[in-house]
């Protein structure tokens, strides 16, 4: 019994620690909830994402490391790259396209499966470096018991944590900055993330990955530009032609 509950203080404590940084992302995205990118899409991306640094960190359960940190840090590049087509506005047109061509009520099994709730998971995981750094030597020491306790208690307490975002949105004060400044704030935000993560996770210490780092970096640039550009293009044309 005192195994039992040195487990749950435990995962309570391992959980609050390594996530009270997501409470600040919770809150950017469910002030950008529309009709095209729902609540139940933030909540199925929490929870795939933190599902997948669970099973990123099980290996320190089986005594192995499945990669290495500076690795897991070129996570960084996913807000980075997300933050930059925000910025661009590319994802603010696929939203509008998607609002046309996708019913309003949509199964939550759907949800998961959507690119809103995959872009949700991909920051989620991307910011979990501290959390798989963490993770990882705190699964070794369990028992399969100990294990399971911990478990319940951290994806208990992805609910609690996507729940509390909501509700302080839901505050006029928050509701109100966050409805004008949110657009604006979300891509600098994203971008911040990225870099910290790549920081934070000494992968930029590494001359091979920093220079895999600049390289995929100007990529994606280059790509968000060109598809940009392209997108642009259209548009003059299709207001030429009305």
């Amino acid at each position: 019994m005192n195994e039992l509950l040195a487990a749950l203080a435990t995962g309570f404590t391992a959980f609050t620690a390594t996530n009270l940084d997501d409470i600040v992302i919770l809150l950017l995205f469910f002030s950008q909830v529309n009709a095209a990118f729902r609540r139940r899409h933030i909540v199925a991306g929490q929870y795939l994402g933190f599902g997948a640094l669970v099973l990123a960190s099980l290996p320190g359960f089986f005594g192995s490391m499945l990669f290495p940190r500076p690795w897991i840090g070129l996570l960084g590049l996913v807000p980075i790259a997300i933050g930059m087509s925000r910025m661009l506005g590319q994802v603010e047109e696929q939203m509008e396209s998607k609002e046309t061509a996708q019913p309003s009520e949509q199964p939550w099994f759907d949800s998961v499966l959507s690119p809103q709730s995959y872009s949700v998971a991909a920051i989620t995981f991307a910011n979990g470096g501290d959390n798989v750094g963490i993770y990882v030597p705190l699964f070794a020491n369990c028992t399969w018991e100990s294990l399971a306790a911990i478990l319940s208690v951290f994806f208990s307490l992805v609910g609690v944590w996507c729940y509390s975002a909501f509700q302080l949105t839901r505050l006029p004060a928050v509701a109100e900055t966050l409805t004008r400044y949110g657009n604006q704030l979300v891509p600098f935000v994203l971008i911040g993330l990225g870099i910290l993560i790549l920081v934070d996770s000494h992968t930029l210490e590494n001359r091979g990955l920093a220079t895999l780092t600049l390289a995929i970096s100007g990529l994606i640039l280059l790509m968000l530009l060109r598809n940009d550009g392209r997108t642009s293009v259209i548009k003059s044309e299709q207001k030429e032609v009305s």
